[in-house]
C-alpha cells in the first residue's frame, strides 16, 4: 500500500535532497521535467536515419522511448538529475605518447560506475519516496533514457560540440545518472552553450568522427570501435587508434573547460595502479579466464577477451615495439579468428618481410577465417 503523500514545502525538499546526494557523494543535483527535451528527439531521429548509430541496434528499437522519457513512465513529473565526478588526476593524453603501454579511458579505470551509482540512487531514491510519499524510479545508462539532455535541461551543464556534457565547474568528467518521480518539483534553469569559437575537441579527433559542431558518426568514434563493434577494426583506423585499446578521452580531455575539473573523490572511480598504464605485454598475455579474473567488476569485462586483446593488437601494431613480436606471434594460432586477424595486422607492422612472408606461407592455407587480413596485410600502406 503506497504511504499517503505528505505535502513538504518545495525550498526544504530541495535542501532534503541536495544534502542527500552531497552524503552520499554526489557532486551536483538538478530537476528538470520529462517533457522537457523536445529538440532532442529530432537530433537522434536523424543520428540514426544516417546510420551514425552504425551495429547499436538497441538506438533504434529504442527511438521512440528515448525521444519521449514520458512514454518510459508516463506517470513521471520530475526528474532528478545527479552527477558524479570522475576527474583524472593526471592529463590522459599525455599517456598517448608512451606507446608500449596501453591508453584505457578515465572511466574505465576502476569499478562499472554503473554498479557505483546504480547503488547510490537507490539509496537517495528510497529516502526520498519515504519523505514524499511519492513513487521512484532510477536509471543509470541502463534504459533508453537520454541523461545528457536531460541533464543539460537541468542546467548541470551543456552539450559540447563534441554531444557530450560539460560543466563550468567539472569540465568533461561527470557521470550521469536520473530519478524519475511523480513528484511535482521545481525546476532549474538549463545551462547555456558556452563553447563559443572553439573547435579543440572538433580538431583533436584521430578518426574524424565530428562530421559537424554538435555531430558524431559513431561508426569513426575510437570509443564505438573499442567497445560497442564486435568484428575486425576497420583497417582506415587502426593506425588514428595508437594505442587507444578501449575508449577514447580525446575530445573529452583536450575541453579548456577542464581548467576547473578536480580529481575524483570517490575512491571506486579512481584509476587502480595496474590500469592505469598497463604494458602491452601483459595484455597481451591474457587469456578468458585471467581476463575475466583481472576485470571482474570492471565495465572492461562487459567485451569479453576476444573484442580486447583484438584492440590490444592493433596497440601492438602501432606499437613499433619489436620486442612484442613473439606475443603477436603466439596469437596467430589463438582460438579467435578475430585475435588471430588481428595479429596478422600487427605482424605485418612489426615484422620485417622476410619473417613475415615465412609465417603467411605457414598460416594462409590452414586459416580460410583470416586470409583475407593476410592479403590486405600484403597490400602497400
Amino acid at each position: 500500500m503506497t504511504p499517503p503523500r505528505n505535502p513538504v514545502p518545495a525550498a526544504r525538499l530541495r535542501e532534503f535532497i541536495e544534502a542527500e546526494a552531497k552524503t552520499l557523494g554526489f557532486d551536483a543535483v538538478a530537476v528538470t521535467r520529462p517533457d522537457a527535451i523536445a529538440e532532442a528527439g529530432p537530433r537522434l531521429g536523424a543520428f540514426v536515419e544516417a546510420g551514425r548509430h552504425g551495429t547499436m541496434e538497441w538506438m533504434a528499437e529504442t527511438l521512440q522511448r528515448r525521444a519521449h522519457p514520458n512514454a518510459l513512465w508516463p506517470e513521471a513529473r520530475s526528474v532528478i538529475m545527479l552527477a558524479m565526478n570522475y576527474g583524472p588526476d593526471e592529463n590522459p593524453l599525455a599517456l598517448l605518447d608512451r606507446r608500449d603501454r596501453a591508453a584505457i579511458s578515465v572511466y574505465a579505470r576502476n569499478r562499472d560506475y554503473h554498479d557505483v551509482i546504480k547503488g547510490k540512487l537507490k539509496t537517495l531514491a528510497q529516502k526520498f519516496s519515504a519523505r514524499t510519499g511519492e513513487d521512484v524510479k532510477v536509471f543509470v545508462d541502463t534504459a533508453p533514457v537520454m541523461e545528457k539532455p536531460l541533464a543539460a535541461a537541468a542546467g548541470l551543464g551543456w552539450q559540447g560540440k563534441h554531444t557530450n556534457l560539460v560543466s563550468r565547474e567539472f569540465g568533461s568528467w561527470l557521470f550521469l545518472g536520473s530519478i524519475f518521480t511523480t513528484a511535482e518539483l521545481p525546476v532549474d534553469a538549463p545551462e547555456i552553450d558556452h563553447c563559443g569559437s572553439c573547435r579543440a575537441c572538433l580538431d583533436i579527433c584521430p578518426t574524424k568522427a565530428f562530421p559537424a559542431p554538435y555531430q558524431i558518426d559513431a561508426r569513426r568514434c575510437i570509443s564505438y570501435l573499442t567497445i560497442e563493434h564486435k568484428g575486425p577494426i576497420p583497417h582506415e583506423f587502426r593506425a588514428a587508434m595508437g594505442n587507444r585499446i578501449y575508449g577514447c578521452d580525446d575530445c573529452l580531455a583536450v575541453c579548456p573547460w577542464n581548467k576547473f575539473a578536480q580529481a575524483t573523490r570517490e575512491a571506486k572511480l579512481a584509476a587502480r595502479d595496474d590500469l592505469a598504464a598497463p604494458a602491452l605485454a601483459d595484455l597481451l598475455r591474457l587469456d578468458d579466464t585471467a581476463f575475466r579474473e583481472k576485470f571482474a567488476g570492471s565495465p572492461i569485462k562487459r567485451i569479453g577477451r576476444d573484442r580486447f586483446v583484438r584492440s590490444v593488437l592493433i596497440a601492438a601494431g602501432n606499437s613499433n615495439d619489436p620486442g612484442l613480436l613473439p606475443l603477436v606471434e603466439s596469437l596467430l594460432a589463438d582460438p579467435s579468428p578475430l585475435v588471430r586477424g588481428a595479429a596478422v595486422w600487427a605482424l605485418s607492422r612489426l615484422a620485417g618481410r622476410e619473417r613475415f612472408d615465412r609465417l603467411r606461407l605457414a598460416s594462409m592455407e590452414q586459416d580460410d577465417d583470416v586470409k583475407a587480413e593476410w592479403v590486405d596485410a600484403m597490400e602497400p600502406a
